[in-house]
């Protein structure tokens, strides 16, 4: 069978290369390629419907991205030993590809279209997320679907100083710039990224680097294209039924009167009661059958009038919906403590958004364990985000967690992150909830506010404080102007053409994620952008600032205890004790919750409890296992009786170091069967009264601390 398979090369130097192969798998797919970087391969598939949907005006594009198991040589986890719901992680990635395609389809092209991304080999090594957008672009590429690309995405890493594309996982130790970045040959199209508060000019920085790369991607894909495109025009399609006549009535009408609605500084409520009569006003000076045939048609043209006064007004005068300038933030107002049941909690509100956030401390045990194909490790820090559909006064059904909500709350997390302590500093494992109450613009941005208040109320000793701000952007292509727009409100960033997060301490920046609606951002608009955002963020870290400029000096009474010490590693098996005897009888007896692991050759003990008592008596009975200390000749003891023998028990003197109480020595009686006396578990006071000197063991006595009976007269006369 001849297969006719092509094949492209990207060479990134110091012997690394990118292979795009394409017609040997899955050819019943429009589009297929695999990218293989060393022994990590991928395989990108798209396949899209040849007619649109009735009355559909978006591209119904989903982008799906699974690691499977076997790649890595690995059995999946749980009952049903087989790949299930995607990961946190998979999610993540489909959104980062997803992200940076939608823009560059036609904005008329509305068939189903199905993007399926899957780790096939991995090698542990290279990190396939990077290569997934180069695969689903390159999978366009060579299909007859229509695409302005094509586009690639690169993860940019900074370490010690120096900028590395697409880095190892073993590069990425110790990085301060973390960063996917997608763009096309001209311009910048997604950001997304974590950084140790670096300045915005370092940031852009590494994007002109990421951006380097992603066209040397670029070209190679329309090298590959050209070798196929004899075989796959791109394919001739009409997904739009238009009226122009019902257009230019639409717009005459209309249009003007949207202007002044925006104009009016009304809020969201009213704005939207009176597009509605303006709406109504027009359906009355429509004929009934048109209204009926052309009704989808109708709304197209009022979305895109309305789209059109809005744009107008804030390119032509500076003018936003609610009033503001360009530049301008909503009120502001925070509360901490509101709860007082969680370990820590804060609302903040920012215009018509409002995140209500709790803490919630726990224990080792209480981290997250991730166990995917690729990644394996626990993590002692989490931030979810729920997104009600109250919070934007809808009544819908809720299915689990959105997609969106994971990627907002990771986004609020990896804006935390870098200002969450160390275990030395704060040994909890530390959950943040963010509950959406009200939305309208940005409320991934409030909850790394109210997150940051929240870890500040329950006393999480953080490096720094950190805000975050959402920037919009407005441009027309035909005159070049464009504005941007400091802390977007929800129809801003519907009707803008940016989302632009940007958060940080007053030192630098710790977070970013950017959206492009239109086919890229220029480097001078990013510098502006980057710039107006800082205002504007330092701004909002002035508010958080005003209700707490650091964190609380104790944690909440209620709030568990925890404290962590290294000990020795060939301790750790003495404290826990034969399956596991001695740390369950610890915890037993302290009421306390105690975990042991080895971490980069030490022994970690972390200890929790309600009070410090507990947590004292735990820490002395570890620490006398690991630390044995010396049993002093004449020293007062207690302890607890191990085993009752004729002779004798047996009594713990110390943690780990075991005594014979003689039966002689019990009372100045003399006792006849010895357990008349003690039974296990008891706890004796008894006094260590020598050692034995030729087998060193130690002398205990129990009657030495008992009053010595007198003496009756019969006794003294027998013994003159």
């Amino acid at each position: 069978m001849n297969l006719d398979i092509h094949r492209k090369t990207i060479d990134l130097g110091d012997g690394k290369a990118i292979h795009i192969e394409t017609g040997k798998l899955a050819k019943q797919a429009h589009g297929s390629v695999v990218v293989r970087m060393d022994d990590t391969m991928l395989l990108a598939t798209i396949v899209s419907n040849e007619e649109a949907g009735e009355n559909v005006d978006f591209l119904p594009l989903t982008v799906d991205y699974r690691e499977k198991y076997a790649s890595t040589g690995k059995f999946p986890g749980g009952f049903f030993k087989r790949e299930a719901r995607p990961s946190d992680h998979e999610v993540l990635t489909m959104r980062l590809v997803d992200r940076a395609l939608r823009p560059m389809f036609p904005d008329d092209y509305h068939a189903d279209t199905q993007v399926q991304i899957q780790l096939m080999s991995a090698d542990g090594n290279n990190q396939p997320d990077a290569l997934c957008g180069l695969a689903a672009s390159a999978a366009i590429a060579v299909s007859d679907i229509p695409f302005n690309g094509p586009i690639s995405e690169v993860r940019v890493a900074r370490v010690n100083g120096k900028l590395i594309i697409n880095p190892t996982f073993g590069e990425m130790e110790g990085a301060d710039i973390d960063m996917v970045v997608a763009g096309s040959a001209d311009s910048i199209i997604m950001v997304e990224g974590e950084m140790s508060e670096v300045s915005e000019a370092e940031m852009v920085e590494a994007i002109e680097a990421a951006h380097a790369a992603i066209k040397v991607h670029c070209q190679a894909q329309l090298e590959l294209a050209a070798m196929v495109s004899k075989s796959s025009p791109k394919r001739e399609y009409d997904h739009e039924r238009h009226d122009d006549d019902l257009r230019q009535r639409i717009h005459a009408d209309m249009y003007q009167k949207f202007y002044d609605l925006a104009k009016a500084n009304v809020d969201k409520s009213e704005r939207k009661a009176q597009h509605k009569a303006i709406k109504d006003a027009f359906m009355e000076t429509v004929a009934e059958e048109e209204a009926s045939d052309k009704a989808f048609m109708i709304s197209q043209y009022i979305k895109a009038t309305q789209k059109e006064a809005v744009r107008n007004l804030l390119l032509d005068e500076g003018i936003r919906l609610d009033g503001r300038g360009t530049t301008d933030i909503r009120p502001i107002w925070t509360e901490v403590d509101y709860l007082p049941g969680t370990h820590g909690s804060a609302i903040f509100t920012r215009g018509e958004t409002q995140s209500l956030t709790t803490l919630t401390l726990g224990t080792k045990l209480d981290e997250q364990k991730i166990d995917g194909a690729m990644i394996e490790r626990s993590d002692k820090f989490l931030l979810h985000y729920n997104f009600p559909p109250f919070s934007t006064g809808e009544a819908r059904p809720i299915r689990g967690v959105s997609r969106r909500e994971v990627g907002h709350g990771n986004l609020a997390l990896r804006a935390l992150k870098p200002v969450i302590p160390s275990q030395e500093e704060c040994p909890y494992t530390i959950r943040l909830v963010s509950e959406i109450l009200e939305s309208n613009g940005s409320s991934s941005m409030a909850t790394v506010c109210a997150g940051c208040l929240a870890l500040m109320d329950g006393g999480v000793p953080i490096k720094a404080p950190v805000s975050g701000i959402a920037m919009g952007l407005v441009t027309d292509e035909a005159s070049g102007k464009y504005r941007i727009l400091s802390d977007i409100l929800g129809d801003e960033d519907h009707l803008g053409d940016m989302d632009f997060k940007v958060t940080g301490t007053s030192k630098g920046i710790t977070a970013c994620q950017m959206d492009i609606k239109i086919k890229g951002l220029s480097m001078q608009m990013l510098h502006e952008a980057l710039e107006q955002a800082r205002a504007g963020r330092l701004h909002i870290l002035s508010k958080i600032t005003d209700t707490m400029t650091e964190p609380r000096e104790d944690y909440k009474p209620h709030a568990p205890r925890i404290i962590s010490f290294e000990i020795p590693t060939d301790t750790i098996g003495a404290v826990i004790g034969p399956g596991g005897k001695i740390i369950q009888e610890i915890q037993a007896v302290t009421n306390t919750t105690i975990s042991i692991d080895e971490i980069d050759g030490k022994g970690i003990v972390e200890i929790s409890a309600q009070d410090k008592e507990s947590i004292d008596a735990a820490v002395k009975r570890v620490r006398n296992i690991c630390f044995p200390p010396t049993i002093e000749i004449g020293e007062t003891y207690e302890g607890k009786v191990k085993t009752v023998v004729p002779y004798g028990a047996f009594v713990e003197i110390l943690p780990g170091q075991d005594g014979l109480l003689h039966i002689s020595e019990y009372a100045w009686e003399r006792i006849e069967n010895s357990s008349d006396v003690f039974k296990e578990g008891d706890l004796i006071k008894f006094k260590v009264t020598g050692r034995d000197p030729k087998t060193g063991k130690v002398k205990l006595s129990r009657k030495v601390l008992l009053p010595r009976p007198e003496k009756s007269g019969a006794d003294k006369a027998n013994s003159n």
